[in-house]
């Protein structure tokens, strides 16, 4: 069902707001931060005379421009070459806004894309963002944008007290169904955090709707994520960075096309075939990442086609192949050591699930059925949580 979407961004320039002189505004967004006539939102801004006192800009992970391609590397703020107004890095030396960033501004716009999966980091951005904000008196704008995975589906378990991390600050299941003001409005009321927040609530969205049927345009909101696909893949796929296994990276399908050069394909396939899992087919593929791991080497491994994308469990499909290859090619398969995401003593596979219970579900050989089950039951919990900040 496709139907034309209003995003925040819209909503917010069409207020036609007559700010006082005074105000400072800082912008919090990046190259997926757009109209749909691919306009920035920074010009979009600048044109409607909504933002003509622009003081600062803020940028994710990935940076400004996102450029850079992988986890823990970060970047420098910068002076903006045509505005003349600091660009303040949230993905490099400070992830908070610092009291003397927060300087510049009255008020934060936060317009991000986010892609439906709790470890993207942008949501994470947005919430240090609120924090410091309530602390130093600043208020937030959130321009509301599409979960291009939809809002219906949700997947996995929810992250505990005590693997709390960057990639993981509320009891949310991975595949979370919310967007980012909805987000906003969860973090606030769950840590009790006095700020003053306004949502630009979007038009036309429905929860059902993927990307795709919302004549939005995609803009890469990372660099390994240059697709719809990608992202659809994403919230099982982004596992495996807790392994040894390639998660294509490095190649121009990441997180579509997994591998290692101790895999074998043809082996792999039949394996995960067993497990009945609906809406996918694993084809055989081979390839050479260009970095990250297994640089320069021949891996051998799948590549993941989404057959049906109502019935694809992206999370369970990640576990079943983190499962099938540890089974299969025990004497190579290797979970990853820390650091990742600025956490350095935690196992990063439970960093990532926000639990050590898929880690040990693996290790003992536990049933896929019997994993999914135990999902089952934290996703009813995670949705009974978040039934009350569903704005859409």
């Amino acid at each position: 069902m496709n139907q034309k979407v209003e995003i925040g961004l819209q909503s917010y320039l069409k207020k036609n707001i007559k700010r006082r002189s005074r105000e400072r505004i800082g912008i919090l967004y990046n190259p997926a931060s757009i109209l749909p006539d691919y306009t920035s939102t920074l010009e979009a801004i600048l044109k409607s005379g909504n933002g003509a006192n622009i003081t600062a800009l803020f940028g994710p992970q990935h940076g400004l421009f996102s450029h850079t391609q992988d986890n823990m590397i970060t970047w420098d703020g910068f002076i903006h070459p045509k505005l003349n107004i600091p660009v303040f890095s949230l993905y490099g030396e400070y992830r908070k806004p610092t009291e003397e960033m927060l300087s510049y501004i009255d008020t934060l716009i936060i317009d991000l894309q986010d892609i439906g999966t709790r470890v993207y980091t942008f949501a994470s951005t947005m919430f240090y963002c609120i924090e410091e904000c309530a602390k130093y008196g600043k208020k937030i704008i959130v321009l509301d944008r599409p979960n291009p995975i939809n809002g219906d589906y949700v997947e996995g378990y929810r992250t505990e007290e005590d693997f709390y991390s960057f990639v993981g600050m509320l009891p949310v299941s991975m595949r979370h169904g919310l967007t980012m003001g909805e987000m906003a409005c969860l973090y606030k009321e769950y840590k009790d955090i006095d700020c003053e927040i306004e949502i630009m609530k979007m038009k036309g969205w429905k929860r059902n709707m993927w990307f795709d049927e919302t004549y939005l345009p995609w803009i890469m909101p990372s660099p390994n994520m240059p697709t719809l696909e990608t992202a659809a893949v994403y919230p099982g796929i982004v596992l495996l960075e807790g392994t040894n296994i390639s998660e294509g990276r490095g190649t121009t399908k990441p997180f579509e096309m997994i591998g290692a050069p101790y895999i074998d394909s043809e082996k792999l396939i039949k394996e995960l075939g067993t497990y009945k899992l609906k809406g996918v087919f694993f084809r055989e593929t081979h390839f050479q990442p260009g970095f990250n791991k297994w640089e320069k080497k021949l891996c051998n491994g799948v590549h993941i086609h989404i057959t049906d994308r109502k019935s694809f469990k992206p999370y369970i499909t990640g576990i079943a192949i983190i499962r099938a290859v540890s089974k299969l090619f025990s004497k190579n398969f290797k979970w990853k050591n820390p650091p990742y995401e600025y956490e350095y003593e935690k196992v990063p596979i439970d960093v990532i699930c926000g639990t050590n219970r898929v880690r040990k579900s693996i290790e003992n050989e536990i049933k896929l059925e019997e994993i999914e089950e135990e999902c089952l039951e934290e996703e009813k919990k995670y949705m009974e949580m978040r039934k009350d900040f569903l704005f859409y």
